[in-house]
């Protein structure tokens, strides 16, 4: 036996002596006497509980901790469920930040002796054994446990390189130490029995819809830090209506991770929040101003994110790469075109998925429309990954595959007759990813551009946003050759984006869309374009030019059997009888026209014909039912505020019809402001909404009409939808579901809401994202013209309990018996009014 004076006592100082042991390991006691353990259990008891690691890290931080308090209380309660918890979350999430903070408040109540294990350094799997081993006051590896052991936690901080070490010792350790509880931080689970996992994501971020000053911004977690470690380092830093909108923004596009927000705030000393939001985009060569004495992967973003990819499989590492270029999120299909390239992955897709979730490196989203599985990566891992694409040499490759398959979902654009509403659909979801494409190809001469941008004209337009992209089209025409095979999809969305603003030029492109595509045969198309310019010349009192488009378009629908390409043209056919007095033959033609279009088709082309059914109804006098037709119209519409103006004066002539002179006036002040710059009508209509607006002036004294005209003028949509569609007795029709103002996700976060649950307990409930609920929500309250969660709670009990009787007002809120929204006076009486099961006051609503 071989003695060595030393190693030192931990309590008294004693020079101790080290045996070698007969199998040649070796392990260091750290004191001279039980009586001297005792004495150190004392002390640590009496200071708080605190037992630091090897390297004697106090519990006490340095920064304070923002926008965790739910976490932290979250973390708190599973740890004391659950004997072996897991921090997960993505690079820069704070996850050791709300670990230290949890030890240290366990540390301050006494509750347990707190070991801290920083593992980040450490590679060694004898090395991380023997570190966890002496922070728990081990003298011999793997030593007995004891009744006489304290409560302990122990943090195993960063243990996403030793995982396997970790995890095998600690199936050693808790079933031998029932007074041991483990919280370790990971961007992925250990995998262990009884682990329960806990994952961290951004904080939460500003919502731009109800930010009405700089001080409103401060609710946002994410600004909240990013000013408090801005003012660190510049004091004199204040937030201002200039630039308060910078500084959420570059919260937002480092999706409220703190450590790059708290990177880019140090920067404040030398930039303006503007110059630092500008210089995102090469972010990972701005961010390089980490603590001076943190680890190597916290002193920069990109060492950050570098730390975690080579951890990755080499298969993993490669399908990192490709989904960088897919910035709109991604689903199955997507993975699998950006990786045709990569037959190893072909097989393994679902499993290369799951494993780079666990990761915290893609974040699952809602559930698709289809029923179908979606993901996105964090804005910061898509710039890293695309400059690991461009270093690999495989940009030009992956692009390619991600505009052959944009394009091919973009086909039945050009194929099509009537494009199907699940094609529109489907290109919706893909909307980022298409504009992403397309700036890729911008500076190029690829035909496909035209296709996309066509395809990109359309998912916008059916949202009322098609002028948004009319540059982008133009530049298409104007960069691809004149005989490609697209050029009529681009065309087609020039015309119909410039049908407001620009009724001259639309209808030249209309013609060369015609003009391009008769070249092709008579396809479906064909059939689609005339129907275009037909409506188009219609508008333009062009009457006999328009039948003949209509009838042609009718004669291709019924060639080809393209059933609703007939129903459409059969329905704008309809207006034209109409307007030249034969009712009956209108009558017939929506007969028939309708019963195809109510089994499915895109809003916007059901809304018109459904405008002519209210017409006609008009023009027979029956006006109860061509208020039913005109509401229809207009919930097929509710968000493209353009479309919607006919819809919008059928229903204030039906007012003015009715004698409800002031509804009549505000919804023509409503229709004034949705038309102005929008589709025009012809002179048929506009005669007979001009007869309206001066029957109900006539009636009304000069200074109420006008009143009411500038009050529907300055009316929010929110508030303007709800007064069209007020007071209408008629059920919607069968299938009609865009008939509440909410969809079905949206109703089951507002039935959440009402129990009193945060934006994360949602999350977790209906198993989306915190952003997509933050999303949601956010929708809620504009599309309901509501001000806060109280609120939205308040209408949501509404809906089981039946409305309240009040007096009619601005706040919509669709009653528990009808489809129709109905209005509050104020948002108050609603917290004042509704009651839960008729008795019981509305639960607590959190702020987030």
């Amino acid at each position: 036996m071989h003695t060595s004076p030393s190693a030192m006592c931990d309590t008294c100082g004693t020079a101790l002596s080290r045996t070698r042991q007969t199998d040649g390991s070796q392990s260091r006691a750290r004191y001279c006497s039980n009586a001297c353990r005792q004495r150190s259990y004392r002390l640590r008891q009496k200071s708080g509980g605190v037992q630091a690691g090897l390297d004697g890290e106090l519990l006490t931080q340095m920064s304070s901790l923002v926008g965790r308090a739910e976490e932290l209380v979250e973390v708190k309660r599973l740890l004391h469920e659950s004997r072996l918890l897991t921090v997960t979350g993505p690079a820069g999430a704070g996850k050791s930040r709300l670990a230290m903070e949890v030890a240290g408040q366990e540390a301050r109540g006494r509750r347990s002796a707190v070991s801290v294990v920083k593992l980040g350094t450490v590679e060694d799997r004898n090395a991380v054994r023997l570190r966890i081993l002496e922070a728990l006051g081990d003298e011999h590896d793997g030593g007995p446990a004891t009744s006489a052991r304290p409560d302990t936690l122990l943090v195993l901080d960063d243990c996403d390189h030793v995982l396997f070490t970790c995890g095998a010792l600690l199936t050693e350790l808790l079933p031998e130490r029932p007074r041991l509880r483990v919280l370790a931080t990971s961007r992925e689970p250990l995998r262990l029995p009884g682990e329960s996992v806990y994952s961290v994501s951004g904080l939460a971020l500003s919502d731009p819809e109800s930010v009405g000053s700089p001080a409103d911004h401060l609710r946002s977690d994410a600004v909240t830090l990013f000013m408090d470690r801005a003012r660190a380092v510049a004091p004199d830093f204040r937030l201002y209506r200039g630039n308060a909108s910078d500084v959420a923004e570059i919260c937002a596009r480092l999706d409220g991770l703190p450590l790059p927000i708290e990177m880019a705030a140090r920067l404040i000393r030398v930039f303006p929040p503007a110059e630092i939001r500008s210089q995102l985009p090469d972010r990972l060569n701005l961010l390089t101003n980490g603590w001076r004495l943190a680890e190597q992967r916290h002193q920069s973003l990109r060492a950050s994110l570098e730390w975690g990819y080579v951890l990755l499989s080499p298969l993993e590492q490669a399908l990192l790469r490709r989904l960088s270029v897919l910035p709109g999120g991604f689903g199955p299909d997507a993975v699998a075109a950006v990786t045709a390239d990569v037959p190893e992955a072909a097989g393994s897709l679902p499993k290369l998925l799951v494993s780079l979730e666990s990761k915290s490196l893609i974040t699952p989203m809602e559930i698709t429309q289809r029923d179908a599985s979606r993901f996105r990566m964090l804005e910061s891992a898509q710039h890293f990954g695309r400059e690991l694409l461009a270093a690999q040499d495989e940009e030009a490759s992956v692009y390619e595959q991600l505009v052959d398959w944009l394009t091919t979902l973009s086909l039945p654009l050009r194929s099509e007759g009537v494009v199907p509403t699940a094609a529109l659909n489907r290109l919706a979801e893909e909307r980022v990813n298409l504009v992403h494409a397309l700036r890729r190809l911008a500076d190029g001469h690829d035909e496909r551009q035209l296709l996309l941008a066509g395809a990109l004209a359309a998912v916008e337009g059916a949202h009322g946003r098609g002028r948004d992209v009319a540059p982008l089209v133009q530049h298409t025409l104007e960069q691809t050759a004149a005989d490609s095979r697209y050029r009529s999809v681009a065309l087609e969305a020039a015309a119909l984006d410039g049908l407001g603003a620009e009724p001259g030029e639309a209808a030249k492109r209309i013609d060369q869309a015609v003009q391009e595509e008769r070249g092709q045969g008579r396809t479906p198309m064909l059939g689609r374009l005339l129907l275009h310019r037909g409506t188009l010349r219609h508008a333009r009192d062009e009457s006999r030019a328009s039948v003949d488009d209509l009838r042609e378009s009718l004669e291709i629908g019924q060639r080809t059997q393209i059933d609703t390409l007939v129903a459409l043209s059969r329905g704008a056919l309809a207006r034209h009888r109409l307007e030249s007095g034969d009712t009956d033959g209108a009558e017939r033609e929506l007969q028939r026209s309708l019963s195809v279009l109510r089994e499915g088709v895109a809003p916007q082309w059901l809304s018109a014909v459904l405008s002519t059914a209210g017409s006609l109804a008009l023009e027979k006098g029956e006006v109860t039912r061509a208020e039913e037709d005109f509401s229809e119209a207009l919930r097929c519409r509710a968000h493209h505020h353009a479309d919607a103006a006919r819809a919008l004066e059928g229903l204030a002539v039906v007012a003015v019809r009715g004698y409800r002179y002031d509804r009549g006036v505000r919804l023509l002040g409503v229709a004034e402001r949705v038309r102005s710059g929008g589709y025009r009508e012809n002179d048929w209509w506009r005669g007979r909404v001009q007869a309206a607006h001066d029957r109900a002036l006539r009636a009304l004294p000069l200074g109420r009409a006008e009143s009411w005209l500038e009050a529907g003028r300055t009316l929010p949509w929110p508030q303007a939808l709800s007064l069209a569609l007020d007071d209408v007795s008629a059920q919607p029709r069968p299938g009609a579901e865009a008939a509440h103002p909410l969809s079905r996700r949206e109703r089951d976060v507002a039935a959440l809401v009402v129990e009193g649950l945060t934006n994360r307990q949602i999350a977790a409930r209906i198993h989306v994202s915190v952003r997509t609920v933050e999303t949601h929500v956010r929708h809620i309250r504009t599309t309901l013209g509501l001000r806060s969660r109280a609120h939205i709670a308040a209408w949501a009990v509404q809906q089981l309990t039946g409305p309240p009787e009040v007096s009619a007002g601005a706040i919509p809120g669709p009653s528990a018996t009808s489809a129709t929204p109905r209005r509050l006076s104020d948002p108050q009486d609603m917290l004042r009014g509704v009651r839960i099961g008729g008795g019981a006051p509305l639960p607590r609503v959190p702020d987030a």
